[in-house]
């Protein structure tokens, strides 16, 4: 007797049915009362209220039976009912309209997880192999194809020679996005046989991100014990000019207006926000040329305006802007470098937040802008020139600001005007200001976002155009809000602090330190997630209070997503080589001797990488020693992080 969550349309939604072989029945709310004892029990009890599996009529679930392809079909139109239609549907001739599981085969295959075999054929009663199992869910997430897939096979599997040609491309994106489930032996893949119950709800609970499969059965995972802490703190209420969305632009337009929409041809695109008193400037976009034609340069034109009857003082105090090429270009650097000169860096994010961190303001940057009633200047007026195509070139800019009044400010890209001699030169502020009166938003624009709450899988977060809330998070890590000082852990522990965390990515905290909008395009993400260009000032007095001189390292960290628990942290290995951060960290600190040392280390960590201490100190007994911690983040870094504190 078959027993399935089947999918059904009513007015064109998908919802959710049980199967069974004669008819419909409901199986409520108890547990399976066959799952007690299994390596995926918790991973099934998660799946069940949400609908993504169903047990028999006799109340078991049965996870050691296999699953046949039509079976699978219908569990992935359930875990993602709204994946795009890619193509038509298919008469499969073993697949009659007739058949129990047809609707739901035909939505699998135009949605593209599933193909069918030669001859037209389907074959929904065959048992579904592992590795067309995984295929399916990695196509159907989208991930993209390694550079290495064979390297990888190997790295992860010793029985990676049986994977069938058609599933390695597909199995290896799985493999390094760690949605693969080896039970009992990890390194051991058996491509070939087919799936049972159990071994697939683990599958799809890695798929749509429930935390609930033991972590020594993910393949490519190391689980490290330690504690994790929310960060102590908040954002500071500085509201932030934050413009990264579309982040590549191929057309003119407004890439952010806080100017009032009247009087402007396409009101939607400004957003009413006038800044007084300290604020700060973010963005960072790229430009992209296809053909020789599109290598005419773009400008970056950001324009602040008076709009009152006084005049207004607008102080710069830290300015920087590179470019990619050929100012920061994107370069192999170690994992740890000391950059002590400001050197060291890889990428335009990397650099202007190295600079801006050491209270650098470029020399093209007056110290001031004194604004005439009613006047408009350009604070930035630069190109991001594409000399050859197809090629990109992307600016980054940060800047922080203090005004005596209210201003307005835009940020605009405009094709560079050219000379009867072919040269290109700026556009001029009346250029500027005609873009802005009459121009639309620059485009492409990115997907909308998925709303928050309640939560939805898969999420599209978006990327931020809008008025964000929060320049700084400056936190003192003690014990407690009561206590003076930070505890070391006991010999051979560690704790750690969540840094950058966001909606469906805490590190099982349920912090949430994206800051908030205040104002924001339809299409831009709900909150400023990853918190580019927002500072961290992390304290941490260090307490010994032992009797005996201790060891304590402190790391920056980049654990994979997890919410499964705040007691362990989750590493990759073998090594990913997608890099999640890049960008410099400040540390000071009392030396031995107890003198004031500063340190800037460019740290460059791949996805679910332990890293290397920023530094090691011998605290002596019953003493306290203070450590500062301080970083921006930079664009083109993914979260999570982690701040640790390791006594060995």
């Amino acid at each position: 007797m078959k027993s399935l969550c089947v999918l059904t349309s009513v007015a064109g939604v998908w919802t959710s049915i049980v199967w069974a072989s004669m008819g419909l029945f409901s199986t409520g709310a108890v547990a399976f009362s066959d799952i007690q004892n299994h390596w995926a029990n918790a991973c099934i009890s998660q799946m069940r209220p949400r609908n993504l599996v169903t047990g028999y009529p006799d109340g078991t679930f049965r996870p050691n039976g296999t699953l046949t392809r039509a079976e699978f079909a219908v569990l992935m139109m359930n875990a993602f009912p709204n994946a795009p239609i890619k193509r038509g549907g298919m008469a499969f001739s073993d697949v009659p309209t007739t058949h129990w599981a047809h609707r739901a085969i035909q939505a699998a295959y135009q949605r593209g997880f599933f193909s069918g075999y030669p001859g037209g054929i389907f074959q929904p009663s065959q048992a579904i192999p592992r590795a067309q199992a995984i295929g399916v869910l990695a196509g159907a997430i989208n991930y993209s194809i390694p550079a290495n897939p064979e390297a990888i096979l190997r790295g992860y599997y010793l029985d990676a020679a049986q994977i069938p040609d058609y599933a390695r491309n597909a199995i290896a994106a799985a493999s390094i996005n760690n949605i693969v489930v080896n039970y009992p032996a990890v390194n051991t893949l058996r491509p070939t046989q087919a799936a049972t119950r159990g071994e697939i709800a683990a599958l799809l609970c890695r798929g749509v991100n429930i935390y609930a499969v033991p972590p020594q059965y993910i393949a490519g995972i190391v689980a490290v014990p330690q504690t994790v802490y929310l960060l102590p703190g908040a954002l500071d209420p500085v509201p932030v000019f934050n413009s990264n969305s579309p982040e590549l632009f191929r057309t003119e337009g407004i890439l952010l207006s806080s100017f009032p929409p009247a009087g402007k041809r396409f009101p939607a695109a400004h957003l009413d926000y006038g800044f007084q008193g300290r604020f700060d400037i973010f963005t960072h976009h790229i430009a992209r040329a296809e053909t020789e034609a599109e290598t005419h340069p773009f400008y970056q034109g950001i324009l602040v305006h008076n709009p009152g009857q006084q005049p207004v003082t607008l102080q710069l105090q830290q300015a920087v802007t590179y470019l990619s090429t050929p100012d920061a270009p994107f370069v192999s650097l170690p994992d740890r470098v000391d950059d002590p000169n400001a050197t060291v860096y890889s990428g335009p994010g990397s650099r202007v937040m190295n600079e801006v961190l050491r209270g650098v303001r470029q020399p093209q940057f007056p110290a001031q802008v004194v604004l005439s009633p009613g006047e408009s200047r350009m604070i930035l007026n630069l190109p991001v020139p594409v000399s050859r195509a197809p090629a990109s070139n992307g600016r980054s800019t940060m800047m922080r600001l203090e005004s005596s009044g209210e201003v307005y400010v835009a940020n605009l890209v405009r094709k560079a005007n050219r000379a009867a001699n072919g040269s290109y030169t700026a556009p001029s502020l009346a250029d500027w200001q005609v873009l802005l009166a009459d121009g639309n938003l620059a485009t492409p624009r990115g997907p909308v976002p998925t709303p928050l709450d309640p939560p939805q899988e898969p999420t599209v977060f978006g990327r931020v155009a809008g008025i964000s809330q929060g320049a700084r998070w400056i936190a003192n890590i003690t014990d407690s809000p009561q206590t003076p000082s930070l505890t070391i852990p006991t010999s051979g522990n560690a704790v750690s602090y969540v840094l950058g965390t966001l909606h469906l990515i805490t590190l099982g905290t349920n912090q949430i330190q994206s800051a908030p909008m205040l104002r924001r395009y339809p299409d831009s993400a709900y909150f400023a997630h990853s918190n580019y260009g927002v500072e961290y000032n992390l304290t941490l007095p260090l307490s010994n209070p032992t009797g005996r001189s201790q060891t304590v390292a402190i790391t920056f960290q980049s654990p994979l997503k997890d919410e499964g628990s705040t007691d362990r942290l989750l590493f990759v290995t073998p090594r990913d080589e997608r890099v999640f951060f890049r960008g410099t960290v400040r540390v000071r600190y009392l030396d031995e001797q107890n003198i004031p040392q500063t340190r800037y280390v460019h740290l460059v960590q791949r996805r679910g990488q332990q890293g290397e201490p920023l530094v090691t100190l011998s605290l002596a007994p019953n003493t306290v020693r203070m450590v500062d911690v301080d970083f921006i983040y930079p664009a083109d870094i993914t979260p999570p992080q982690v701040l640790t504190v390791r006594t060995f």
